[in-house]
């Protein structure tokens, strides 16, 4: 394959290293340190990129008092002529974060950017800056891409223990040199609070950093912000965030397990009687918008997720939004559903943008499996949450909306489509043929499965036949809720072959094990 090489990636990262390396876990993380006039802002919580093009992208930053923000771009890591861009004046309301957008660069490069931050009343007083790196995508096929997904972030209790190398998965995934990372969701768990231990089944002893935002559940905004500061608490975090940059979508837990629109909880405890989730969404969107750097959001509260995010003639991947627009969870078996998961709007948007996409594949970034039972049980109600019932007939509930979307894809020869995802807390891979299903109007294609980054692993879901899937690999516990510490934690790789244009799987461990590879041909309908 031709890929581009990483150049002086440890010379790169040395600002930001020295930088992590100071950082310290005070108490009281959500409040920001007297601003004293003597003092020069900090970015103590690194640096992210994201969304990034062939020309653009967007740098992100978190200050520790009010400051201008300022990124400097050069072609090398010495900084010799360097582009600079102004970016916004960072205060309390968007909780000392902030976001530039970089455009006009260069295609199929390199990119070295450092964030200095400046004082607002004296712009010659600046912070010692920060420094990271990303590859703008190619506009030549022959340069290839490469990229890394998985989801499910300090779930179930199980948050940054530094005894087994804290969020150590992020190392292997740098490790592979991916052009870009795409988070498939439940980037935090708010509705999780994490204690300081936590025994395993051994008697050995799990051992948590914390916070008092992680504590308990999140239901304001400060408790939502913490929530996504507590993971950058963590050094192999934020040595990637350096090094890779991201795309982000969001599922159920950045605001409660399993929650749809319209849903009122609570009995007291721990959420008070009559919570409505929509108000909880609204304070965690405006926390994800400000601790992630999403072209859509544009800073935002009300901005949209679901976006495509073209990269170069090779790829383009369509970001999915299966939670804010869904009807609610319910048994899943009436005969129509205009709402379904996707909500109509979006299902068209998504329908529009695959038809003219010209890329070679066109990745599908689903934030809950299509043909994985991920039952939602609720006062006895067989309640479902993700697309499938477990009903192996034709196509019911949110199925229907599904079937929509391939059969459209089958009558407009759309080529190259593989559908991503995480959630379910285990790595499989499901082949999906009408020669096996009871709806025969669409081409095969696959769907790949991977996760947690570091969270509770889960046996495997039961499979639903209405798509004709068949498990071709799987590797899951035997036991729920299986910590980090031992084991079954898992990351994605694609690559794509900048002169074939086949398309490799790998399905990895923890440690960059790989467990199971694919490839696929390009130019063909469905996949």
């Amino acid at each position: 394959m031709s890929h581009r090489p990483f150049p002086g990636r440890r010379s790169v990262l040395r600002g930001s290293l020295a930088t992590s390396a100071a950082l310290t876990l005070p108490m009281g993380l959500g409040t920001a340190p007297a601003f004293a006039r003597s003092g020069r802002p900090q970015a103590n919580w690194g640096v992210q990129a994201g969304d990034v093009t062939t020309g653009s992208g967007l740098v992100w930053v978190r200050s520790d008092r009010p400051a201008r923000m300022i990124v400097e771009t050069a072609a090398t890591e010495s900084f010799r002529n360097p582009r600079r861009w102004h970016g916004p004046l960072l205060g309390a309301g968007t909780d000392f974060t902030g976001t530039t957008r970089l455009h006009g660069l260069p295609a199929g490069e390199q990119i070295h950017y450092r964030v200095l931050l400046a004082d607002p009343d004296d712009p010659s007083r600046t912070g010692e800056p920060v420094t990271g790196t990303f590859r703008t995508a190619p506009v030549k096929r022959r340069h290839g891409v490469r990229f890394v997904w998985s989801g499910d972030l300090a779930g179930q209790g199980w948050g940054i223990n530094e005894s087994i190398g804290g969020y150590r998965i992020f190392d292997a995934m740098a490790k592979v040199d991916p052009d870009f990372f795409l988070c498939s969701g439940d980037n935090i768990y708010a509705d999780g609070p994490i204690s300081a231990t936590a025994t395993l089944p051994d008697g050995s002893v799990y051992r948590n950093v914390t916070t008092e935002e992680k504590s308990h559940v999140a239901t304001t905004l400060a408790d939502y912000r913490g929530n996504f500061r507590y993971n950058l608490l963590d050094k192999a975090l934020r040595r990637f965030n350096a090094q890779v940059p991201n795309i982000i979508q969001w599922d159920d837990h950045e605001v409660r397990n399993n929650w749809y629109p319209g849903e009122v909880i609570g009995t007291g405890t721990p959420y008070p009687a009559g919570t409505k989730l929509d108000d909880l969404a609204l304070r965690s969107r405006q926390a994800f918008s400000e601790y992630f750097p999403i072209s859509t959001i544009s800073g935002r509260p009300d901005g949209r997720i679901y976006r495509v995010v073209n990269h170069g003639p090779l790829l383009d991947v369509f970001v999915l939004d299966m939670r804010t627009y869904r009807n609610a969870n319910s048994p899943d078996n009436q005969t129509t559903d205009p709402v379904g998961i996707l909500g109509r709007e979006q299902l068209e948007w998504l329908k529009r943008e695959l038809a003219k996409s010209r890329a070679v594949w066109k990745v599908i970034a689903n934030d809950m499996p299509l043909g994985l039972v991920v039952p939602d049980p609720v006062e006895g109600k067989p309640n479902f949450e993700a697309v499938s019932q477990g009903d192996p007939g034709r196509p019911l509930g949110r199925e229907l909306q599904i079937a929509e979307l391939l059969r459209f894809i089958k009558h407009r020869k759309i080529t190259g489509t593989v559908w991503l995802t995480a959630d379910v807390h285990h790595t499989s891979a499901q082949h999906y043929d009408p020669s096996r299903a009871a709806f025969k109007d669409f081409e095969p294609f696959w769907e790949f499965v991977s996760g947690p980054l570091n969270a509770g692993a889960f046996p495997a879901n039961a499979l639903d036949g209405t798509f004709g899937p068949d498990r071709v690999f799987v590797k899951a516990p035997t036991t729920a809720n299986v910590s980090p510490a031992q084991g079954y934690q898992f990351f994605g790789e694609v690559d794509i072959d900048g002169d074939s244009g086949e398309l490799t799987v790998r399905l990895r461990e923890y440690d960059g094990t790989v467990l199971f590879t694919q490839t696929l041909q390009p130019g063909r309908v469905g996949q």
